[in-house]
């Protein structure tokens, strides 16, 4: 996948060589070219100096539809800048803003951007966000029959009801605000869900996800 990381701080160098040793193409974003030294000598994507809500540095990011934006600057204002320049500009569903004051993050939820505050595990929490089906569990439990993991709803399965999927659905988290679904409680794009099912269920659900999201390509 083509992976635009803007900030080169220590979130953003974590997330460009995680990704990139993932065989992912990276392209990082900085306005401080002397940033990208925390990638080392071994990073072989592409680093761009410039500010990264610049429609001009994002079209040479080579960003498109299919791209993931990664917005990790030292900044709320500008993460959600370069949030909403990606998704309404460029049309990128895969976008993910790093946030200092939790309070605005269900205001940027509302806007379907995905929010991930400033604590130790930041870095791993913007991994799951961008690749939600990279095949991380949440929790097992002894017997290693259920597993609890975490998926995004595209649009694609807006308006579906959570009983149509062939796994249970524990927890949505919807606009920043967690609450346990009924069976007749709808999908709406950008929710995150919290599932528990056997590992045979969950692989249901992602190709259940999968092939909503096929037709509705």
């Amino acid at each position: 996948m083509h992976m635009i990381i803007v900030g080169c701080g220590r979130v953003g160098s974590t997330l460009a060589i995680e990704l990139e040793n993932q065989g992912h193409q990276v392209v990082v974003v900085d306005r401080n070219p002397a940033a990208f030294r925390r990638l080392g000598e071994d990073f072989t994507g592409r680093t761009l100096v410039g500010v990264g809500f610049d429609r001009d540095i994002l079209t040479d990011a080579g960003i498109t539809a299919e791209s993931a934006v990664m917005a990790v600057t030292s900044g709320d204002n500008s993460n959600i800048m370069i949030a909403r320049v990606a998704r309404e500009l460029f049309g990128v569903e895969r976008v993910v803003a790093r946030i200092y004051d939790p309070r605005r993050a269900a205001i940027y939820e509302r806007l379907g951007i995905a929010t991930v505050a400033t604590v130790a595990w930041t870095s791993n929490r913007i991994l799951r966000t961008i690749l939600p089906h990279d095949g991380a569990t949440d929790w097992t439990d002894p017997t290693s029959t259920y597993q609890l993991v975490e998926r995004r709803i595209t649009g694609a399965l807006a308006g579906k009801s959570v009983s149509s999927t062939p796994a249970h659905v524990a927890l949505i988290n919807r606009h920043g605000k967690a609450d346990i679904p009924k069976s007749d409680t709808l999908f709406q794009e950008a929710d995150v869900v919290h599932l528990l099912a056997t590992s045979e269920q969950i692989s249901s659900f992602d190709a259940y996800l999968a092939g909503h999201e096929g037709a509705h390509s």
